[in-house]
């Protein structure tokens, strides 16, 4: 069993602190996919270069993370949301220009993205990370351990979605890692294939099922 995990929807002060301690007290390297307007306050950034100065990989979870791609009425948003986060991201991005959309609730269906946004990040050379894992830390602080945990072993290599938001739910992080670890887990920083259709602007395997018609 292969662990990923991932953050999103941060940083925030205290609890991506919290977080980056307990991975680094556990000596595991993960990726924060932020949004790109939190990084215009000072704290926020703060903990986004620390983050990154500590080996965490950043991405970027688009400029306002308001509504999945397919869902907006203008099916676009490519360049307002992906290019200006970017911009803001600067020299804390990943050189493989990590991007995660927004699913809405984790969702892997054809609201995900349109195709404008498709073009623009293969245009960009951007390399789009999906998930496998959303345990839904952010509606259960305490029950998303073991959901994590039922959904992890039907996988050989999951990717896991946690936020590093204030809802509580990171005071379970090491308990987490701890029983992974107790489980015989490899936690990784890598994505697995099947979690990257598009890797550094070319599109490795058909998202269809990802845009909205």
């Amino acid at each position: 069993m292969k662990i990923t995990l991932s953050f999103d929807n941060g940083p925030e002060p205290d609890v991506t602190d919290h977080v980056l301690d307990v991975l680094g007290a556990e000596r595991v390297r993960s990726t924060f996919f932020v949004i790109g307007e939190k990084l215009a306050d000072p704290e926020r950034r703060a903990r986004a270069e620390r983050a990154h100065a500590e080996g965490h990989w950043i991405g970027n979870h688009s400029l306002t993370h308001s509504k999945p791609f397919g869902r907006r009425e203008d099916r676009d948003g490519a360049e307002d949301e992906i290019g200006r986060a970017q911009r803001i991201l600067g020299a804390l991005a990943h050189p493989d220009r990590l991007f995660r959309p927004f699913g809405g609730g984790g969702a892997l269906d054809s609201g995900l993205l349109n195709r404008k946004v498709v073009d623009y990040l293969c245009a960009g050379g951007f390399t789009c990370v999906l998930w496998n894992c959303v345990p839904r830390d952010w509606e259960d602080p305490v029950g998303w351990v073991e959901r994590a945990l039922k959904q992890c072993r039907t996988t050989l290599w999951s990717v896991v979605v946690l936020h590093d938001l204030p809802t509580g739910a990171m005071l379970n992080l090491g308990r987490f890692i701890d029983r992974l670890r107790d489980a015989g887990a490899e936690i990784v920083q890598e994505f697995p294939p099947g979690c990257v259709p598009i890797l550094r602007g070319r599109l490795m395997f058909p998202v269809d099922q990802y845009i909205a018609a």
